[in-house]
């Protein structure tokens, strides 16, 4: 496959060698780091008596990263046309995958939960990949019907037609923290696509009411809802993962306790290196830490959508609706279990981008990160843009005919995104 992908203009195979966004990647590779490090603490105390092992899940971590930088580099390859062509396909995939994920014998359960596909020692978690299809095949979308998305309402109301079945799929799971992250940043993406005020102003209307009618049908949703509003009514019960989140965020205090010190990762409180390793950070690091991490983020989400931006003044509307909804994805995420760790929203099953245990959402973040960093290539390349030609010299010399350029009809030929 890399073979065949290498004679492709592309950003690591240029003529002074790499050309990536640095400021992107050095913001994303510090996160990875921290995430590292995070895992490597707060999962001892568990991993010692689950495992015998005290480094077994900074271990797995580490090797969900190396196949998740693996995998960046192959999406670094492929041109945003070819993501765009298959867009279709990628949605009927992201379906099968909800849809095995539910099937007794394939799916896992965990917690009570069916979200993950069994490969040997390793899940997958379908609801990871469908989100990133969604957001590639809404943004062809967007990209086609754009007059009819802007001025009628049928145009509005039938990406629905595809986002609803998909949001049923994954509240059958149940998922709901991952169908909110998702229909929120395809509401977002509908918005930044030049949907009126009017038609938004309705969705997020029957959005929100939605969302309240889940909640009242769902008993442990709603005994979420009324925990976290005051989770010392029932510290020792409903409200003790919470609590205990809290204390981790008390004794922190300015500076931390020092990496590793942690009392709260010690089976005081549960999922401490998934779902509530942003709680152990701020007890090592204190605020200090705390804020720098946030900071990290922010720049990071911040600088996604600029690359958005930037692709959309350029005239390369699949890019940059693409990379509207991959930074809505992380903002989503981040917002979310931030909120939920430091007591904002209701307790949810949501990981931190970059830092939280889990291959499935480490990979596809590592994925994401290289749609991004090829979306900002190409925008700065002109390479999608229907306006530019170019010329042999452009490219460079390495992995190409003799004669400097594809032959016509090969499978490296240039392919424009329009």
């Amino acid at each position: 496959m890399l073979a065949w992908l290498r004679p492709y203009p592309s950003p690591l195979f240029g003529r002074r060698g790499p050309d990536l966004d640095f400021p992107m990647l050095a913001g994303c590779l510090a996160l990875l780091g921290l995430g590292l490090v995070m895992i490597s603490s707060a999962s001892t105390e568990v991993a010692a008596v689950n495992t015998g092992n005290v480094l077994y899940y900074m271990l797995r971590h580490l090797i969900y990263l190396v196949i998740g930088l693996g995998a960046a580099g192959v999406v670094l390859l492929i041109p945003l046309a070819t993501w765009q062509r298959f867009g279709g396909l990628l949605l009927l995939a992201a379906f099968g995958l909800l849809v095995l994920v539910l099937v007794p014998g394939i799916g896992r359960e965990v917690n009570g939960s069916m979200r993950w596909i069994g490969f040997g020692a390793f899940n997958v978690q379908p609801s990871e990949i469908a989100k990133v299809f969604v957001v590639v095949y809404l943004a062809g979308y967007l990209v086609r019907r754009q007059e009819e998305v802007r001025e009628s309402w049928a145009g509005f109301f039938k990406p629905f037609v595809v986002l609803l079945p998909m949001a049923g799929l994954l509240l059958l799971e149940p998922d709901f923290g991952a169908t909110v992250v998702m229909m929120g940043s395809a509401a977002a993406m509908l918005f930044l696509g030049g949907v009126g005020l009017l038609r938004f102003g309705l969705m997020v209307a029957l959005a929100v009411g939605a969302v309240f009618v889940l909640v009242q049908t769902q008993e442990y949703r709603l005994q979420r809802l009324i925990t976290f509003t005051d989770p010392w009514a029932d510290q020792f019960g409903s409200g003790y993962q919470l609590t205990q989140a809290l204390i981790a965020f008390g004794r922190g205090e300015w500076f931390g306790v020092g990496l590793g010190n942690s009392i709260q990762k010690q089976f005081y409180l549960p999922e401490a290196h998934t779902d509530f390793v942003f709680s152990v950070l701020a007890e090592e690091l204190g605020v200090v830490g705390a804020l720098s991490t946030v900071g990290l983020f922010v720049f990071v989400s911040v600088r996604a959508l600029y690359i958005g931006l930037w692709a959309e003044k350029a005239k390369q509307f699949f890019a940059a609706y693409v990379a509207y909804g991959l930074a809505f994805l992380w903002i989503g995420q981040f917002l979310i279990n931030i909120g939920v760790n430091v007591g904002l929203l209701p307790t949810k099953g949501l990981t931190l981008p970059f830092l939280s245990y889990g291959g499935s959402s480490l990979v596809i973040c590592c994925v994401s990160l290289a749609l991004l960093l090829r979306i900002e290539w190409e925008r700065r390349t002109q390479l999608g843009s229907e306006d530019v030609d170019f010329q042999e010299s452009d490219f460079p010399e390495a992995g190409f005919p003799e004669a400097g350029f594809p032959e016509a009809g090969s499978p490296a030929e240039v392919v424009h995104a329009r």
